[in-house]
Protein backbone atom coordinates (compact mmCIF):
# COMPACT_ATOMS: atom_id res chain seq x y z
CA UNK A 1 0.00 0.00 0.00
CA UNK A 2 1.57 3.28 -1.15
CA UNK A 3 1.14 6.36 1.04
CA UNK A 4 2.20 9.94 0.44
CA UNK A 5 2.59 12.40 3.28
CA UNK A 6 3.08 15.92 1.93
CA UNK A 7 3.78 19.46 3.13
CA UNK A 8 5.49 18.21 6.32
CA UNK A 9 6.50 21.18 8.44
CA UNK A 10 9.60 19.37 9.68
CA UNK A 11 10.78 15.83 8.95
CA UNK A 12 13.02 15.04 11.93
CA UNK A 13 16.08 12.79 12.17
CA UNK A 14 16.56 12.17 8.44
CA UNK A 15 19.67 10.07 7.93
CA UNK A 16 20.90 8.42 4.73
CA UNK A 17 23.57 6.78 6.89
CA UNK A 18 23.40 6.21 10.63
CA UNK A 19 25.60 5.19 13.53
CA UNK A 20 25.64 5.35 17.31
CA UNK A 21 26.01 9.01 18.31
CA UNK A 22 28.54 10.35 20.81
CA UNK A 23 29.59 13.77 22.08
CA UNK A 24 28.71 16.71 19.84
CA UNK A 25 27.11 14.39 17.28
CA UNK A 26 24.22 13.93 19.71
CA UNK A 27 23.15 17.56 19.23
CA UNK A 28 22.85 17.18 15.45
CA UNK A 29 19.25 16.40 14.47
CA UNK A 30 18.96 16.53 10.66
CA UNK A 31 15.56 18.00 9.76
CA UNK A 32 13.95 18.75 6.39
CA UNK A 33 11.49 21.64 6.18
CA UNK A 34 8.44 21.50 3.87
CA UNK A 35 9.09 17.84 3.12
CA UNK A 36 7.35 14.79 1.71
CA UNK A 37 7.50 11.15 2.73
CA UNK A 38 6.54 8.04 0.73
CA UNK A 39 5.68 4.77 2.48
CA UNK A 40 5.18 1.43 0.78
CA UNK A 41 4.00 -1.69 2.64
CA UNK A 42 4.93 -0.19 5.99
CA UNK A 43 8.47 0.74 4.94
CA UNK A 44 10.03 4.14 4.18
CA UNK A 45 10.51 4.25 0.40
CA UNK A 46 11.49 7.86 -0.24
CA UNK A 47 11.60 11.33 1.31
CA UNK A 48 12.76 14.78 0.38
CA UNK A 49 11.81 18.44 0.07
CA UNK A 50 8.47 19.25 -1.56
CA UNK A 51 10.32 21.31 -4.18
CA UNK A 52 11.89 18.08 -5.47
CA UNK A 53 8.69 15.99 -5.44
CA UNK A 54 8.02 14.80 -8.99
CA UNK A 55 5.35 12.10 -8.71
CA UNK A 56 1.57 12.47 -9.07
CA UNK A 57 -0.70 12.31 -6.05
CA UNK A 58 -3.17 10.23 -8.02
CA UNK A 59 -0.65 7.36 -8.02
CA UNK A 60 -0.96 6.92 -4.24
CA UNK A 61 -3.65 5.00 -2.40
CA UNK A 62 -3.61 7.50 0.47
CA UNK A 63 -2.41 11.09 0.62
CA UNK A 64 -2.05 12.94 3.93
CA UNK A 65 -1.36 16.63 4.34
CA UNK A 66 0.94 17.34 7.31
CA UNK A 67 1.10 21.13 6.97
CA UNK A 68 2.64 22.71 10.06
CA UNK A 69 3.31 19.34 11.68
CA UNK A 70 6.59 17.73 12.61
CA UNK A 71 7.16 14.03 11.95
CA UNK A 72 9.81 12.13 13.88
CA UNK A 73 10.63 8.47 14.54
CA UNK A 74 8.70 6.80 17.34
CA UNK A 75 10.43 6.43 20.69
CA UNK A 76 12.44 3.29 21.38
CA UNK A 77 12.04 2.51 25.09
CA UNK A 78 14.92 0.15 25.89
CA UNK A 79 14.29 -0.45 29.61
CA UNK A 80 10.91 -1.35 31.13
CA UNK A 81 9.27 -3.74 33.58
CA UNK A 82 5.72 -3.51 32.26
CA UNK A 83 4.82 -7.14 32.92
CA UNK A 84 3.84 -6.84 36.57
CA UNK A 85 0.95 -7.65 38.84
CA UNK A 86 -0.10 -4.25 40.06
CA UNK A 87 0.75 -0.91 41.57
CA UNK A 88 2.65 -0.08 44.77
CA UNK A 89 1.07 3.19 45.81
CA UNK A 90 1.43 2.22 49.48
CA UNK A 91 5.20 2.51 49.02
CA UNK A 92 4.62 5.89 47.37
CA UNK A 93 3.16 7.00 50.71
CA UNK A 94 6.11 5.42 52.56
CA UNK A 95 8.48 7.52 50.47
CA UNK A 96 6.51 10.68 51.26
CA UNK A 97 6.85 9.75 54.94
CA UNK A 98 10.63 9.60 54.59
CA UNK A 99 11.45 5.94 54.02
CA UNK A 100 14.30 5.26 51.62
CA UNK A 101 14.46 2.72 48.78
CA UNK A 102 16.56 0.49 51.07
CA UNK A 103 14.19 0.94 54.04
CA UNK A 104 11.23 -0.20 51.96
CA UNK A 105 13.15 -3.19 50.59
CA UNK A 106 14.20 -4.28 54.07
CA UNK A 107 10.60 -4.45 55.28
CA UNK A 108 9.52 -6.66 52.39
CA UNK A 109 8.59 -3.94 49.95
CA UNK A 110 10.14 -3.04 46.64
CA UNK A 111 11.01 -5.84 44.24
CA UNK A 112 9.95 -8.56 46.70
CA UNK A 113 6.52 -6.94 47.01
CA UNK A 114 6.03 -7.10 43.25
CA UNK A 115 7.34 -10.68 43.23
CA UNK A 116 4.79 -11.80 45.80
CA UNK A 117 1.97 -10.28 43.76
CA UNK A 118 3.19 -11.72 40.49
CA UNK A 119 3.58 -15.23 41.84
CA UNK A 120 -0.16 -15.24 42.56
CA UNK A 121 -1.21 -13.71 39.22
CA UNK A 122 -2.38 -15.77 36.26
CA UNK A 123 -0.52 -15.72 32.98
CA UNK A 124 -3.65 -14.51 31.17
CA UNK A 125 -4.11 -11.57 33.53
CA UNK A 126 -0.45 -10.58 33.28
CA UNK A 127 -0.74 -10.60 29.49
CA UNK A 128 -3.92 -8.53 29.45
CA UNK A 129 -2.55 -5.91 31.84
CA UNK A 130 0.73 -5.61 29.92
CA UNK A 131 -1.13 -5.48 26.59
CA UNK A 132 -3.23 -2.56 27.81
CA UNK A 133 -0.11 -0.74 28.97
CA UNK A 134 1.56 -1.21 25.59
CA UNK A 135 -1.52 0.03 23.75
CA UNK A 136 -1.51 3.17 25.89
CA UNK A 137 2.20 3.74 25.30
CA UNK A 138 1.74 3.45 21.54
CA UNK A 139 -0.60 6.45 21.68
CA UNK A 140 2.20 8.34 23.45
CA UNK A 141 4.62 7.60 20.63
CA UNK A 142 6.45 4.46 21.73
CA UNK A 143 7.16 2.23 18.73
CA UNK A 144 9.54 -0.30 20.30
CA UNK A 145 9.94 -1.55 23.85
CA UNK A 146 12.18 -3.81 25.89
CA UNK A 147 10.48 -5.78 28.68
CA UNK A 148 12.25 -7.47 31.58
CA UNK A 149 11.30 -10.35 33.82
CA UNK A 150 12.54 -10.10 37.42
CA UNK A 151 9.32 -9.92 39.41
CA UNK A 152 9.05 -13.71 39.51
CA UNK A 153 12.16 -14.77 41.47
CA UNK A 154 11.13 -18.41 41.30
CA UNK A 155 11.69 -20.80 38.42
CA UNK A 156 7.98 -21.05 37.68
CA UNK A 157 7.22 -17.33 37.94
CA UNK A 158 10.25 -16.11 35.98
CA UNK A 159 9.35 -18.48 33.15
CA UNK A 160 5.73 -17.33 33.40
CA UNK A 161 6.79 -13.71 32.91
CA UNK A 162 8.98 -14.58 29.95
CA UNK A 163 6.17 -16.57 28.31
CA UNK A 164 3.95 -13.51 28.65
CA UNK A 165 6.62 -11.33 27.01
CA UNK A 166 7.00 -13.85 24.20
CA UNK A 167 3.24 -13.76 23.59
CA UNK A 168 3.33 -9.95 23.54
CA UNK A 169 6.15 -10.08 20.98
CA UNK A 170 4.09 -12.36 18.78
CA UNK A 171 0.88 -10.33 18.93
CA UNK A 172 1.91 -6.67 19.22
CA UNK A 173 2.41 -4.41 16.20
CA UNK A 174 5.48 -2.80 17.80
CA UNK A 175 8.93 -4.33 18.14
CA UNK A 176 9.49 -5.95 21.54
CA UNK A 177 12.70 -7.29 23.06
CA UNK A 178 12.77 -9.66 26.04
CA UNK A 179 15.26 -9.58 28.90
CA UNK A 180 15.73 -12.25 31.58
CA UNK A 181 16.23 -10.53 34.95
CA UNK A 182 16.04 -13.46 37.36
CA UNK A 183 18.89 -11.73 39.22
CA UNK A 184 16.74 -8.75 40.20
CA UNK A 185 16.87 -9.47 43.93
CA UNK A 186 17.50 -12.38 46.26
CA UNK A 187 14.23 -14.00 47.39
CA UNK A 188 13.77 -14.02 51.17
CA UNK A 189 14.51 -17.75 51.35
CA UNK A 190 17.92 -17.16 49.73
CA UNK A 191 18.91 -13.94 51.48
CA UNK A 192 21.71 -15.70 53.33
CA UNK A 193 22.48 -18.23 50.61
CA UNK A 194 23.32 -16.38 47.42
CA UNK A 195 25.06 -19.36 45.84
CA UNK A 196 21.90 -21.47 45.98
CA UNK A 197 19.77 -18.87 44.19
CA UNK A 198 22.45 -18.20 41.58
CA UNK A 199 22.61 -21.97 41.02
CA UNK A 200 18.84 -21.94 40.48
CA UNK A 201 19.22 -19.23 37.82
CA UNK A 202 22.06 -21.01 36.07
CA UNK A 203 20.90 -24.62 36.26
CA UNK A 204 17.10 -24.43 36.23
CA UNK A 205 16.07 -21.16 34.57
CA UNK A 206 18.62 -20.54 31.82
CA UNK A 207 18.37 -23.96 30.11
CA UNK A 208 14.58 -23.64 29.74
CA UNK A 209 14.84 -20.02 28.60
CA UNK A 210 17.29 -21.07 25.90
CA UNK A 211 15.28 -24.12 24.85
CA UNK A 212 12.02 -22.17 24.51
CA UNK A 213 13.68 -19.02 23.11
CA UNK A 214 12.20 -16.83 25.82
CA UNK A 215 14.78 -14.02 25.99
CA UNK A 216 17.08 -11.86 23.91
CA UNK A 217 19.14 -10.43 26.77
CA UNK A 218 20.23 -11.15 30.32
CA UNK A 219 20.22 -8.57 33.11
CA UNK A 220 21.48 -8.39 36.71
CA UNK A 221 20.80 -5.74 39.37
CA UNK A 222 24.38 -5.00 40.44
CA UNK A 223 24.15 -3.00 43.64
CA UNK A 224 25.05 -3.08 47.32
CA UNK A 225 22.60 -5.41 49.07
CA UNK A 226 21.72 -7.08 45.76
CA UNK A 227 24.21 -8.71 43.35
CA UNK A 228 27.94 -8.05 43.47
CA UNK A 229 30.03 -7.46 40.34
CA UNK A 230 31.48 -10.98 40.68
CA UNK A 231 28.00 -12.51 40.97
CA UNK A 232 26.86 -10.47 37.97
CA UNK A 233 29.84 -11.65 35.95
CA UNK A 234 29.15 -15.31 36.74
CA UNK A 235 25.46 -15.06 35.83
CA UNK A 236 26.15 -13.15 32.60
CA UNK A 237 28.85 -15.55 31.48
CA UNK A 238 26.41 -18.43 31.87
CA UNK A 239 23.71 -16.52 29.98
CA UNK A 240 26.13 -15.63 27.21
CA UNK A 241 26.71 -19.35 26.62
CA UNK A 242 23.08 -19.42 25.46
CA UNK A 243 23.47 -16.33 23.26
CA UNK A 244 21.96 -13.83 25.72
CA UNK A 245 23.65 -10.42 25.57
CA UNK A 246 24.09 -8.53 28.86
CA UNK A 247 21.96 -5.41 29.45
CA UNK A 248 22.59 -4.46 33.06
CA UNK A 249 21.30 -2.43 36.02
CA UNK A 250 24.40 -0.52 37.17
CA UNK A 251 25.31 2.35 39.53
CA UNK A 252 21.81 3.30 40.63
CA UNK A 253 22.71 3.73 44.29
CA UNK A 254 26.46 3.27 44.44
CA UNK A 255 29.62 2.68 42.40
CA UNK A 256 30.99 -0.78 43.27
CA UNK A 257 32.87 -1.76 40.12
CA UNK A 258 29.83 -2.75 38.08
CA UNK A 259 30.73 -0.44 35.18
CA UNK A 260 34.12 -2.03 34.68
CA UNK A 261 32.76 -5.57 34.96
CA UNK A 262 29.97 -4.77 32.49
CA UNK A 263 32.44 -3.32 29.98
CA UNK A 264 34.61 -6.43 30.28
CA UNK A 265 31.48 -8.47 29.50
CA UNK A 266 30.93 -6.30 26.41
CA UNK A 267 27.46 -5.42 27.72
CA UNK A 268 25.15 -3.85 25.17
CA UNK A 269 24.06 -1.28 27.76
CA UNK A 270 24.46 -0.26 31.38
CA UNK A 271 21.29 1.32 32.73
CA UNK A 272 20.57 3.83 35.54
CA UNK A 273 24.00 5.47 36.21
CA UNK A 274 22.77 7.89 38.85
CA UNK A 275 26.04 7.42 40.76
CA UNK A 276 29.08 7.82 38.52
CA UNK A 277 32.72 8.48 39.44
CA UNK A 278 35.15 10.16 37.07
CA UNK A 279 36.75 6.75 36.51
CA UNK A 280 33.36 5.23 35.67
CA UNK A 281 32.67 7.98 33.12
CA UNK A 282 36.11 7.68 31.54
CA UNK A 283 35.88 3.90 31.30
CA UNK A 284 32.40 4.05 29.77
CA UNK A 285 33.51 6.65 27.21
CA UNK A 286 36.27 4.32 26.02
CA UNK A 287 33.93 1.35 25.57
CA UNK A 288 31.32 0.16 23.09
CA UNK A 289 28.72 -0.07 25.87
CA UNK A 290 25.75 2.33 25.80
CA UNK A 291 24.81 4.20 28.97
CA UNK A 292 21.02 4.25 29.29
CA UNK A 293 19.70 7.03 31.51
CA UNK A 294 16.39 6.68 33.34
CA UNK A 295 15.50 10.17 34.63
CA UNK A 296 11.92 9.34 35.63
CA UNK A 297 13.26 6.85 38.20
CA UNK A 298 15.47 9.55 39.70
CA UNK A 299 12.50 11.93 39.62
CA UNK A 300 10.15 9.53 41.39
CA UNK A 301 12.71 8.46 44.01
CA UNK A 302 13.97 12.04 44.55
CA UNK A 303 17.50 10.89 43.74
CA UNK A 304 20.24 12.87 42.01
CA UNK A 305 19.81 12.76 38.26
CA UNK A 306 22.29 11.04 35.99
CA UNK A 307 25.23 13.29 35.00
CA UNK A 308 24.18 13.52 31.37
CA UNK A 309 26.31 16.53 30.49
CA UNK A 310 29.49 14.96 31.86
CA UNK A 311 28.72 11.72 30.02
CA UNK A 312 28.08 13.52 26.73
CA UNK A 313 31.13 15.75 27.05
CA UNK A 314 33.29 12.71 27.82
CA UNK A 315 32.13 11.05 24.61
CA UNK A 316 29.96 8.34 26.11
CA UNK A 317 27.20 6.87 23.96
CA UNK A 318 23.96 7.47 25.86
CA UNK A 319 20.31 6.62 25.37
CA UNK A 320 17.10 7.38 27.27
CA UNK A 321 14.42 5.01 28.55
CA UNK A 322 11.45 5.11 30.92
CA UNK A 323 12.16 2.29 33.41
CA UNK A 324 8.36 1.86 33.53
CA UNK A 325 7.73 -0.19 36.68
CA UNK A 326 5.34 -0.09 39.65
CA UNK A 327 7.92 0.83 42.29
CA UNK A 328 10.29 3.51 41.07
CA UNK A 329 8.95 4.79 37.73
CA UNK A 330 5.21 4.15 37.31
CA UNK A 331 5.03 5.82 33.91
CA UNK A 332 6.14 4.84 30.43
CA UNK A 333 5.55 8.29 28.95
CA UNK A 334 8.70 8.90 26.92
CA UNK A 335 7.61 12.48 26.24
CA UNK A 336 8.06 13.20 29.95
CA UNK A 337 11.42 11.40 29.85
CA UNK A 338 12.47 13.86 27.13
CA UNK A 339 11.29 16.81 29.21
CA UNK A 340 13.09 15.68 32.38
CA UNK A 341 16.25 15.08 30.40
CA UNK A 342 16.19 18.68 29.19
CA UNK A 343 15.08 20.36 32.41
CA UNK A 344 16.91 18.31 35.03
CA UNK A 345 19.88 16.87 33.10
CA UNK A 346 20.46 19.92 30.87
CA UNK A 347 20.29 17.99 27.62
CA UNK A 348 19.39 19.93 24.51
CA UNK A 349 16.09 18.91 22.88
CA UNK A 350 18.06 17.57 19.92
CA UNK A 351 20.25 15.48 22.21
CA UNK A 352 17.28 14.06 24.08
CA UNK A 353 15.39 13.18 20.88
CA UNK A 354 18.45 11.46 19.41
CA UNK A 355 19.02 9.58 22.68
CA UNK A 356 15.41 8.32 22.66
CA UNK A 357 15.35 7.37 18.97
CA UNK A 358 18.52 6.47 17.06
CA UNK A 359 20.74 5.74 20.09
CA UNK A 360 17.91 3.94 21.87
CA UNK A 361 17.41 1.74 18.82
CA UNK A 362 21.04 0.66 19.17
CA UNK A 363 20.39 -0.21 22.83
CA UNK A 364 17.81 -2.72 21.54
CA UNK A 365 19.67 -3.99 18.45
CA UNK A 366 16.95 -2.39 16.31
CA UNK A 367 19.06 0.25 14.57
CA UNK A 368 18.53 -1.28 11.14
CA UNK A 369 14.74 -1.02 11.32
CA UNK A 370 13.94 1.91 13.66
CA UNK A 371 15.28 5.09 15.20
CA UNK A 372 15.64 7.41 12.20
CA UNK A 373 13.96 8.52 8.98
CA UNK A 374 15.96 6.31 6.65
CA UNK A 375 14.93 4.56 3.43
CA UNK A 376 14.27 0.89 4.20
CA UNK A 377 13.36 1.37 7.85
CA UNK A 378 9.89 0.82 9.31
CA UNK A 379 7.31 3.58 8.93
CA UNK A 380 6.93 4.18 12.68
CA UNK A 381 6.29 7.88 13.20
CA UNK A 382 5.05 10.48 15.64
CA UNK A 383 2.98 13.23 14.00
CA UNK A 384 2.90 16.34 16.17
CA UNK A 385 0.12 18.87 16.17
CA UNK A 386 1.02 22.02 14.20
CA UNK A 387 3.95 23.55 16.13
CA UNK A 388 6.62 26.16 15.42
CA UNK A 389 9.59 24.20 16.69
CA UNK A 390 10.50 20.66 17.76
CA UNK A 391 11.73 22.20 21.03
CA UNK A 392 8.10 22.67 22.02
CA UNK A 393 7.88 18.93 22.73
CA UNK A 394 9.98 19.11 25.93
CA UNK A 395 9.04 22.73 26.64
CA UNK A 396 5.26 22.17 26.75
CA UNK A 397 5.51 19.26 29.17
CA UNK A 398 1.93 19.65 30.39
CA UNK A 399 0.43 19.44 26.90
CA UNK A 400 0.03 16.45 24.63
CA UNK A 401 1.43 17.69 21.32
CA UNK A 402 1.09 14.33 19.58
CA UNK A 403 -1.60 14.38 16.93
CA UNK A 404 -1.24 10.87 15.50
CA UNK A 405 1.07 7.86 15.71
CA UNK A 406 1.84 5.57 12.80
CA UNK A 407 3.10 2.00 13.30
CA UNK A 408 4.22 -0.04 10.29
CA UNK A 409 2.61 2.48 7.93
CA UNK A 410 -0.78 2.46 9.67
CA UNK A 411 -2.28 5.08 11.96
CA UNK A 412 -3.29 3.69 15.34
CA UNK A 413 -6.65 4.56 16.84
Amino acid sequence: MSILIKNIGGLVNCRTEYHLLRGKELSSLPTLSNAYLIINDGIIEEYGEMSSFQKKEIDFKHVHDASGKFILPTWCDSHTHIVNAGTRENEFIDKINGLTYTDIAEKGGGILNSANKLQNASEDQLFLDAWNRIEELKKLGTGAIEIKSGYGLTVESELKMLRVIKKLKEKSSISIKSTFLGAHAFPSAYKENHEAYISLIINEMLPVIAKDKLADYIDVFCEQGFFSPNEMELICQEGMKYGLKPKLHINQLSSIGGIQTAINLNALSVDHLETMTETDINDLSNSNTIGTLLPTAAFFLRMPYQPARKLIEAGCAISLASDFNPGSSPSGNMNFVITLSCIQMKMLPEEAINAATINASYAMDLQDSLGSITVGKKANFIFTKPIRSISLLPYSFGSNLIDQVMINGEFIN
